[in-house]
């Protein structure tokens, strides 16, 4: 990659600056017209700016950080040093003009800027995997395998990767499966089981937990993989004073029509030759307070969404946090598993 990659114009709105991190993979940009260092802007930058709930159309020079972390190209040994006190993952070098000449990342480095957390996480896995039949025919979804590896045990390690090393699975359809399989596998990580014995939703499963967590824990589907830092998640859900935090994509989408609208005389009132959408989209990942289960109802159905509902009817806040569309896959469908695979062969 070129440095030239990493640099963009303040006037690129925000929609094609996540893009643009999206393509890099690095997780920030650069402002330098000419190449000359202005500003920088990383994935935190856009979900703070999203969360303000500020047009995703908008510039992408009102979420970038006018203030960036730079060292001399001749300082280049500082980098280190200097990402590890400052907590960053990434520190442009410039020369004598200030011009952005190289960039050192921390991932060259054994400096990990993730903040670890070892929190709880529970496995939504008992579901019976309808959409993906005939695969779940044969396996449960939890095992069905993405490479040399089941979903499930992708997803646990994502979380292992930041710290976490406590996981619960609730299970149901072919529970002992999924029991054998994670019982004879050499871990470092500990796995229990809670036996779901009649489908209890998206959520109803919660309530077999009672008081068995005490610690806020992460919540998972076990059909989808997240690409973010759980560590920034869950430390922005504490911050906010969350008691539900749900990780939501944000989905761009174009109609690929012209869509018409129509008057109160049933005439024409405008026509919009194939608009666009932007929205975020529930993942199926959340931060959730263990007072959430205390509050269900034991071993009785219930959607997740419905907890969300009956939380904010409380006046409980149930906040959000946002990542790009492509940190999100999901494999709830045939199309989408081949997908998923396609994408983690490329990785």
């Amino acid at each position: 990659m070129k440095v030239d990659d990493l640099l963009i114009n303040e006037d690129l709105s925000v929609l094609d600056t996540m893009r643009r991190l999206d393509e890099t993979g690095m997780g920030v940009l650069f402002i330098a017209p000419e190449g000359k260092l202005r500003a920088v802007v990383t994935d935190g930058d856009i979900r703070r700016y999203i969360l303000k709930r500020r047009p995703l159309e908008g510039a992408v020079r009102d979420a970038a950080n006018y203030s960036p972390c730079a060292l001399p190209i001749e300082r280049r040994n500082e980098a280190k040093e200097q990402m590890k006190k400052r907590r960053i993952s990434a520190l442009p070098l410039l020369d004598k003009n200030g011009c952005v000449q190289d960039v050192v990342f921390a991932g060259g480095s054994d400096i990990d800027t993730r903040e670890k957390v070892p929190a709880p996480v529970v496995i939504m896995a008992g579901g019976l995997g309808t959409r993906l039949y005939p695969y779940t025919k044969i396996l449960p979804k939890p095992l069905i395998p993405i490479g040399e590896l089941p979903i499930v045990e992708h997803i646990i390690h994502r979380f292992a990767d930041v710290g976490c090393s406590d996981f619960t699975m609730i299970v149901n359809y072919k529970k002992s499966m999924i029991k054998s399989y994670f019982n004879d596998l050499q871990k470092d990580y500990t796995v229990q089981y809670v036996d779901e014995d009649t489908p209890l939703g998206t959520g109803g499963g919660l309530s077999l937990l009672k008081g068995k967590i005490q610690d806020t824990f992460f919540l998972t589907n076990c059909d989808i993989l997240i690409d973010a830092d759980f560590g920034d998640i869950y430390r922005c859900h504490k911050q906010e004073g969350n008691i539900i935090t749900m990780v939501c994509a944000v989905k761009h989408f174009t109609i690929p029509y012209g869509v018409v609208e129509l008057s109160e005389n049933g005439g024409i009132c405008n026509i919009t030759e194939k608009p666009e959408m932007n929205f975020l989209t529930n993942t199926g990942v959340y931060v959730v307070e263990p007072s959430v289960i205390e509050s269900l109802e034991y071993n009785q159905p219930i959607l997740f969404t419905d907890i969300i509902a009956n939380a904010r009817a409380r006046g409980e806040r149930v906040g959000v946090y946002p990542v790009s569309e492509n940190s999100w896959m999901d494999m709830g469908q045939l199309e989408e598993l081949d997908n998923m695979r396609r994408r983690l062969e490329m990785q």
